[in-house]
């Protein structure tokens, strides 16, 4: 975590989500305060959103599909949002996506149609900026445990995390992040169980 002067720190409840501006050199550090939380998360150029986080731009940049330290989250222009300081847990989700309620739906029955999802978190936030669902973008998802299979398969199993693991990102430029605090009770990405995580801004590294 980073030793400058800290100007913000929240915990977000379980499902719920959070939203912030970072000004250019401030860190965001995300805890994982219970263990095994997946914490969703999307970025944006502060002044132009439509310079948005690209999950194809910055993988293809890095060669990785996981996200660790000295991961560069990179927008739909390649050019650099945020950068990943120091990670707890070693690696992170950008392929799984967001729940929303046609994914569980299609994924674990009709019965789950009401439960709260986090694309609904997403455009709830992004709508107090002005934006709307075709600004929702493919997102991160910090902490999640998602292998992939030699075949290209995708699971979502228990999560490698651990209660107090965190992770640090710095603004590479002025970055409008989003979360949502996962609602998901149908994987096991919360262990069945949402839990609590903490938001800690920075002023510098």
């Amino acid at each position: 975590m980073s030793s400058s002067t800290e100007i913000h720190r929240e915990t977000v409840p379980p499902r719920a989500p959070w939203s912030r501006v970072l000004e250019a050199g401030q860190t965001l550090t995300i805890v994982d305060l219970d263990g095994n939380q997946a914490v969703d998360f999307l970025a944006y150029d502060a002044h132009e959103t439509s310079r948005a986080y690209s999950a194809q731009a910055t993988l293809q940049e890095q060669g990785s599909i996981f996200l660790t330290t000295g991961s560069v989250l990179r927008d739909n222009e390649s050019d650099p949002l945020l950068t990943v300081l120091s990670d707890d847990v070693g690696r992170h989700d950008t392929l799984g996506g967001a729940c929303s309620k046609e994914s569980n739906t299609l994924r674990y029955g009709h019965h789950t149609w009401n439960q709260h999802a986090c694309a609904e978190n997403f455009l709830r936030e992004l709508s107090r900026y002005g934006l709307g669902k075709r600004d929702h973008v493919p997102n991160v998802n910090w902490f999640m445990n998602v292998p992939v299979d030699p075949d290209g398969a995708l699971g979502i199993v228990d999560g490698i995390s651990a209660p107090g693991l965190s992770l640090t990102l710095l603004a590479e430029k002025d970055t409008l992040v989003l979360v949502s605090n996962c609602p998901q009770i149908n994987n096991p990405c919360n262990g069945f169980d949402p839990s609590r995580a903490e938001m800690v801004v920075h002023a510098g590294v």
